[in-house]
């Protein structure tokens, strides 16, 4: 297994513009926002547990289901999100909030440590008796991570405390011993708290049982039966029915193939690559690689996106991408980049790289508006224009994810091991890395991902050998690259994706690399019924996509891109602070000599017109109109 780890975000400063703009966005207005969202919801209040119970806010549905049962993770979400911001910049008043819900949990908190406010304020009797769908440690876990996140920055540990007695209280409830819950959570996500609490504090009795987590999950008989019955419901009668629901339906080291709720599966997945790292186990990592090859295989979109169907917000059948009903939760492409990361620290393998790369500016960035204050749950890749940004949502689980996502986004940009430093991303950053010859200090300047011009500037403090290793884009095409301005050649020194050079370094060398960005068009296997005939376009990284507000003579559906037609770029200084569009010749369809007439035996005449494309995260963030991905080609 590789011996990289990544760079801690707080150490790598993020100087490009690109990722600049979003990072002051979200520090400047989504952060603040999202707070008093918090607060007009009753998310706040309920910290507080106000007697009697207030009514709900979002009653129970058909299965006996509030969203409130989770509303802890929300605020745990939101403490990460805004600690990740005061690392980049101190905010008091940002603080003062945060402490003003830690002294909230901390009244709330029972004496044996249990800590979950919808048991404690409405129902203290039922703890611990629904694990498969009320989400008690999955709220612990986002707890944990806003408070590790919170420690870090700030150096204040009350939070974290309070919640490693919770902890401790978990670990005494559930296990294989006497008296023990040989339960886990029907929403995973503590798995992955666990492993960051033992990576901070060295204890392994957390890895311990983040481990039992994950090896107990679909073990026979199984938990969710007899904690059903225990209840006096009848297992039988799950309403999601079937365990692959929440990838219990059999021991993770079995699962071969992707099924279930999206978020889930990859946070678990996410876990199981973490463990598979600090244990050495060859097993789980196995099973990592096999789901990830069944994914990428069928299941996944061009953007990204994870989970066709809104019915259980994941997975169905192989090719099965609707468009237009895409679910594809911000949340759960957020969470595939915590998979990915994982995965390549595993190998150092660029297939990895590739897909982190790909869903963190296609699929999870499309989150968040460029206002910092809009969001979408579900991405489809085809609108009529129903399908708009809002401020808020009954379950804001995306909101959280997108803002921590961007805020810590330095964190995926580098790695290093005792003798060697790697580039995953680009985009403008300045860091040091401490390796075995001494520090390293590296600023990587270039206007990605609109340019793949990339200049690597490095100091070390004294001359040193080591080697540096470049990602080399699975998109891209004859790299070039330089030291110093001597070309290197790039394919007989790349393996698994990356270029490596190794040499003895001095303070002012140069690494220039040349990524050329020319627009590609991308096809999608035969089996994808919904994409034949259809083409997308992509250039760099990026997934664009054509709207209506750039083509206004009508639905953009109506528009077919001929083979023959030359895509071009054009920079636009015009649109979103500066980008790069795309233009074509294309043909539209026009219905003016139609009437009312539904069917006839004629086509339709069609028009030459100039196509434009903006990239796909960029929609809907003017006016309201059509869009889509998935041109049909001519």
């Amino acid at each position: 297994m590789s011996r990289f780890v990544p760079m801690r975000f707080v150490d790598v400063h993020i100087e490009g513009r690109f990722w600049r703009e979003r990072l002051e966005t979200v520090l400047a207005r989504t952060i603040p926002s999202q707070h008093v969202q918090l607060a007009e919801h009753g998310i706040l209040e309920s910290l507080t547990l106000p007697k009697p119970p207030p009514p709900l806010r979002f009653p129970r549905n058909e299965h006996n289901f509030t969203v409130q049962v989770f509303w802890d993770s929300d605020v745990g979400k939101w403490i990460e999100a805004a600690s990740y911001a005061l690392s980049h910049r101190r905010d008091p008043e940002i603080e003062a909030k945060i402490e003003t819900i830690i002294d909230d949990l901390e009244k709330a908190q029972a004496p044996d440590g249990y800590l979950n406010c919808w048991y404690l304020q409405r129902e203290p009797e039922k703890r611990w008796t629904n694990l498969r769908d009320n989400h008690e440690l999955y709220n612990l876990g986002h707890l944990l991570e806003g408070a590790i996140a919170y420690f870090l920055a700030t150096g204040r540990r009350r939070l974290l405390t309070m919640l490693e007695r919770y902890v401790d209280h978990v670990r005494e409830t559930f296990g294989p011993g006497a008296g023990q819950k040989r339960g886990y959570c029907g929403h995973q996500e503590i798995e992955l708290a666990l492993v960051r609490l033992y990576r901070l504090t060295g204890e392994r009795k957390h890895l311990e049982l983040a481990s039992y987590f994950i090896d107990e999950r679909g073990r026979q008989p199984h938990y969710f039966d007899q904690e059903a019955a225990d209840r006096g419901d009848d297992p039988k009668k799950f309403w999601a029915k079937s365990y692959e629901y929440n990838q219990s339906h059999k021991p993770v080291r079995e699962q071969d193939r992707v099924v279930g709720h999206a978020v889930r599966a990859m946070y678990m997945y996410s876990a199981m690559a973490d463990l598979a790292a600090e244990l050495s186990d060859d097993s789980l990592k196995r099973a990592c690689e096999l789901l990830w090859q069944d994914v990428m295989a069928s299941k996944i979109y061009i953007t990204s996106g994870l989970g066709p169907a809104a019915a259980n917000e994941g997975f169905t059948e192989a090719y099965d991408l609707p468009n237009d009903t895409a679910y594809a939760e911000t949340c759960a492409s957020v969470a595939l980049i915590f998979w990915a990361q994982r995965m390549l620290h595993l190998d150092l393998d660029g297939k990895y790289a590739d897909v982190l790369e790909q869903a963190l500016f296609n699929g999870a960035l499309t989150g968040l508006s460029r206002d910092g204050e809009h969001y979408f749950y579900s991405n489809p890749l085809d609108s009529d224009g129903r399908h708009r940004r809002w401020a808020w949502h009954t379950c804001p689980c995306c909101t959280m994810n997108a803002s921590r996502l961007v805020a810590s986004v330095g964190g995926y940009f580098v790695s290093h091991s005792d003798d060697a430093i790697a580039f995953h991303l680009y985009g403008g950053i300045a860091t040091s890395v401490t390796l075995k010859s001494g520090k390293v200090t590296l600023r990587e300047t270039s206007d990605y991902p609109w340019s793949g011009d990339i200049r690597i500037e490095l100091e070390p403090e004294q001359a040193a050998e080591f080697t540096l290793k470049l990602r080399i884009p699975g998109w891209s095409r004859a790299a070039k690259a330089s030291v110093n301005g001597q070309a290197i050649a790039v394919e007989p020194s790349t393996t698994n994706g990356y270029l490596s050079i190794s040499r003895k370094w001095q303070a002012g060398d140069v690494v220039e690399l040349d990524l050329p960005m020319p627009p590609e068009r991308v096809y999608a296997h035969p089996s994808v019924r919904m994409d034949v005939g259809r083409v997308a376009l992509k250039r760099g990284p990026l997934v664009y996509c054509v709207e209506q507000v750039d083509n206004a003579e009508g639905p953009v559906q109506r528009l077919r891109l001929p083979r023959r037609s030359k895509v071009g770029i054009k920079r636009r200084s015009d649109l979103f602070d500066g980008i790069v569009v795309l233009a074509a010749e294309a043909l539209r369809l026009d219905d003016r000599e139609w009437s009312d007439t539904l069917y006839r035996r004629e086509p339709p005449a069609e028009e030459r017109v100039t196509l434009t494309a903006l990239p796909y995260y960029l929609w809907s963030n003017r006016e309201k109109g059509s869009m889509t991905v998935w041109l049909a080609e001519a």
